[in-house]
């Protein structure tokens, strides 16, 4: 049989038919949704409230996640681990989570125990107890969490595009400062308890095997002498105009490669432009077949991935475009980003390209529905951000209907190169010379958010070779952690060797080099009889040193800072 030369025709849509929600409200403003799926026999809830953490106090950042959070951690009637054993028991699921717009409590179980559940959300609601004990705890712990989220060159990299972006405004704030974790008390968690959860100001859904009529009297009974209360609407500050294009840098000395966030304000979630913008946004840079990702990746070999993505939240949203990148080639990224950019608001989208974007949307749409968690998240977005009665139904045709125009069109409105925030995390000394060309206003950040003068950065014609003969004692961020390590160099000019002692055993350091006031090396160790490769790099500062440790077996490089033994 002869070899076919042309592929098929792609198969007809599959019909995707959902049928409308039922929506009522109870006496108290608790707005109710109730959706009927008897495929399984399993019961999917969700309680939200339109209050997040945008919404926290300015001097009490933090609180929202902090209440949140302790919402299961013990009742009037159960205790923390009281309360777990009961869901258990029960073979069911609850959680509680905030965003920037919204808190939600999630819980699903099998039909059978709609009752229970039903009860345990009242509970968990009405009847926290916010023990001091498990205060105490959360406070420990978020700390130690803080800790490490500073040694992520991801998180570094938010901290700063939010800030610079959002301004005044709440979202740019994305994590608490250990200061105010530790001031958190009882009696504030309590306050915000009894502001935030009134019915007037949620809504819950309800997905599965259910029969309304005796889930209504549930709900009822359960939730029906919530009293409601006053909701927020207090307004916001405005967001900042961005007139020119700006690069912030933090600076990872040593840092084997960059992480780079382009991004500027964009279009919040109930934008009319939504579906042109997500259909660009796919176009661009959305998957592994995108134009970015095919660029940077494919084409040039700097990065294993290059996305865009939008952040589309309540009020505003942003654009962004992300690649994890050598630090040798940060500013030939740079240039990359830019020529995409800048295509895809200068020429018409081609008609294949369009296509392969509109079909891969309009096909994975129906697949999130396939789960019933699938479905009740859909549901939970229709509803937080009050979509239209039929988008679920329409989504496909509203996709199917953009545009090549209006893909150029939006891509021109939203997408604004000459006043993108850059946002740099890595080796500011290797990166500020690559990147100086692409904006005139510079600053650079330490890893702790302190501005650092450009000066120290400055590369002159000729760099004096430091010193870094000796035994350095180092302290290496692991996970939040201090892991001692002794690092002993013996210099002659511009090459080193020595030792490299850590946890993972100890590693010589056969050739390594010194430029300047930074150094770099590899040591060899053997672990469980494997030769393991420890990379390190790092810089000379006054009377001691910063940088990296990098291996194949730990995901992110781990920071350390030290000083010479005596």
């Amino acid at each position: 049989m002869p070899a076919q030369k042309t592929a098929p025709e792609p198969l007809a849509p599959v019909p995707f038919q959902i049928p409308s929600a039922f929506e009522t409200t109870l006496p108290n403003g608790l707005r109710v949704v109730i959706f009927d799926n008897e495929r399984l026999p399993l019961v999917s809830y969700r309680l939200a409230f339109f209050s997040g953490d945008a919404h926290d106090p300015k001097d009490h950042v933090g609180l929202t996640s902090a209440m949140t959070s302790m919402l299961t951690e013990g009742t009037e009637e159960h205790s923390s681990r009281e309360f777990a054993e009961k869901i258990e028991r029960l073979g069911a699921a609850l959680s509680v989570s905030s965003s920037d717009d919204f808190t939600i409590i999630s819980a699903s179980a099998l039909s059978v125990y709609s009752d229970d559940v039903l009860a345990l959300l009242a509970e968990m609601v009405f009847r926290p107890t916010f023990p001091e004990e498990e205060l105490d705890l959360y406070r420990r712990n978020t700390i130690e969490n803080l800790k490490f989220q500073r040694s992520q060159p991801n998180f570094l990299a938010n901290e700063q595009t939010s800030r610079i972006l959002y301004g005044e405004h709440p979202y740019a704030i994305i994590s608490p400062k250990a200061s105010d974790i530790e001031k958190l008390t009882r009696e504030d968690l309590v306050k915000l308890h009894d502001q935030r959860l009134v019915p007037n100001n949620a809504v819950l859904i309800v997905v599965g095997d259910i029969e309304r009529d005796d889930l209504l009297s549930k709900l009822n009974e359960h939730f029906g002498d919530w009293p409601n209360g006053e909701v927020d609407e207090s307004g916001r500050p405005e967001l900042p105009i961005r007139i020119k294009r700006t690069i912030t840098i933090v600076d990872r000395p040593g840092s084997a490669q960059s992480n780079i966030v382009l991004a500027n304000l964009a279009i919040s979630r109930t934008n009319p432009d939504y579906f042109p913008v997500l259909v660009m946004n796919q176009v661009l840079g959305a998957g592994a077949s995108s134009r970015v990702f095919m660029n940077l990746r494919e084409e040039k070999g700097y990065t294993y991935g290059a996305y865009t993505r939008l952040d589309m939240k309540k009020l505003a949203g942003d654009f962004e475009a992300t690649a994890e990148v050598r630090t040798l080639v940060t500013g030939d990224s740079l240039k990359e980003f830019f020529y995409e950019l800048n295509r895809i608001r200068d020429d018409r989208v081609p008609d294949n390209e369009l296509a392969d974007a509109k079909n891969y949307l309009t096909g994975v749409f129906p697949l999130r529905a396939e789960t019933q968690e699938g479905m009740t998240g859909l549901i939970l977005n229709q509803q937080l951000y009050g979509l239209p009665a039929d988008y679920l139904q329409s989504y496909r045709d509203k996709v199917n209907a953009v545009t090549a125009e209006e893909v150029q069109r939006v891509a021109t409105q939203y997408i604004q190169p000459d006043k993108l925030a850059i946002v740099i995390v890595g080796d500011a000394g290797e990166v500020l010379r690559q990147v100086r060309d692409y904006a005139e206003d510079i600053e650079v950040f330490d890893t702790d958010g302190k501005g650092r003068s450009i000066s120290e950065y400055a590369t002159p014609d000729r760099v004096e070779t430091a010193n870094l003969a000796g035994v350095w004692q180092l302290s290496l961020d692991f996970q939040g952690q201090a892991v001692p390590v002794t690092l002993t160099l013996v210099q002659h000019e511009e090459s080193i060797t020595g030792t490299l002692e850590t946890m993972l055993g100890t590693g010589e350091i056969r050739s390594g080099s010194v430029k300047g006031s930074k150094f770099s090396g590899t040591a060899i160790t053997e672990m469980q009889g494997q030769q393991l490769e420890l990379s390190i790099t790092g810089i000379l500062n006054g009377e001691g040193i910063t940088g990296t440790i990098s291996a194949p077996i730990v995901p992110e490089p781990l920071t350390f800072s030290g000083a010479r033994s005596e």
